[in-house]
């Protein structure tokens, strides 16, 4: 079973070097892989920040890194700057996304889905590199219903998707479901069950906000009984999230990737809890 972490680089004006020792303690964890977000910044900047943070958690980490690259902002030669700068720093793993749509990053159309993305880095012959893809296990928020979104999935897979990790969700039975609809639909590939620990009440608002993740009964109860107390609220989180990968596990999901948001004691808090379950003790 995969058990892998996600990390984000600091804002454009934080020196690099301010998350190493987070990425350090996140990285002796041994996780199968820790895939970093796609840094801010215009052009090919994020790209840079990116690849440099993976190249460091693989050179003095030795920790696998799987590169964020979204395409919705970006040409096909930006596209290919970024591809060679990461080939030139040994990243060959890539979480091939379309990527946000924001106001202060105009769309180049070159790219409209992640697919094409896919797509285009096969075509240009990286065959060297293995591509990731995302999946929505409550549709993702621009699909125009559940069975359009399950065939952009299909889509990723088709164009090279080899793996998929899952965006957040709290509730396991909308996972199992999911699930169930990819193998009828032929998708066949590993899916990480995404999981982020919730540790503060602005947290889940703000995550709820820009997924649509579901809130089931009992994360409410939590939410409502300990949202005013910060401590009791993290321990709270950090439990819900344990349950959630026990069960996760018990069920023979192929793997847990865990939204650490720079966070080395949660992250550690959590993998202690169920490395038994995980076969890593």
């Amino acid at each position: 079973m995969l058990y892998s972490f996600e990390v984000f680089p600091p804002k454009p004006t934080t020196p690099i070097e301010k998350v190493s020792a987070c990425f350090a303690e996140i990285s002796a964890l041994k996780p199968d892989y820790i895939s970093v977000t796609y840094g801010a910044g215009g052009g090919t900047a994020g790209g840079e920040v990116t690849c440099a943070l993976a190249a460091r958690l693989q050179d003095e980490f030795h920790t696998p890194a799987v590169a964020h690259l979204p395409c919705i902002s970006y040409t096909r030669e930006e596209i290919s700057a970024v591809l060679a700068d990461f080939q030139a720093h040994g990243i060959t793993k890539i979480l091939a996304l379309r990527g946000d749509r924001s106001p202060n990053r105009p769309e180049k159309h070159d790219f409209r889905h992640a697919s094409d993305l896919l797509h285009f880095i096969r075509e240009q012959g990286q065959g060297e590199f293995s591509l990731y893809g995302a999946c929505y296990p409550e549709v993702h928020p621009e699909a125009k219903s559940a069975a359009a979104d399950l065939q952009n999935l299909k889509r990723k897979v088709d164009a090279g998707a080899e793996q998929l990790i899952s965006q957040l969700f709290f509730d396991n039975q909308v996972f199992y479901d999911f699930m169930e609809k990819c193998e009828i639909l032929g998708i066949t590939v590993p899916i990480e069950a995404g999981i982020m620990p919730v540790t503060s009440a602005s947290q889940i608002q703000r995550m709820v906000s820009l997924c649509g993740a579901s809130l089931p009964r009992k994360f409410t109860a939590i939410m409502q009984k300990w949202g005013d107390n910060p401590n009791a609220l993290r321990d709270a989180g950090i439990a819900y999230a344990v349950d959630q990968i026990v069960d996760l596990a018990a069920n023979g999901v192929d793997g847990v990737h865990l939204y650490t948001m720079n966070n080395p004691e949660v992250a550690k808090r959590i993998t202690t809890a169920v490395s038994g379950i995980l076969g890593r003790i």
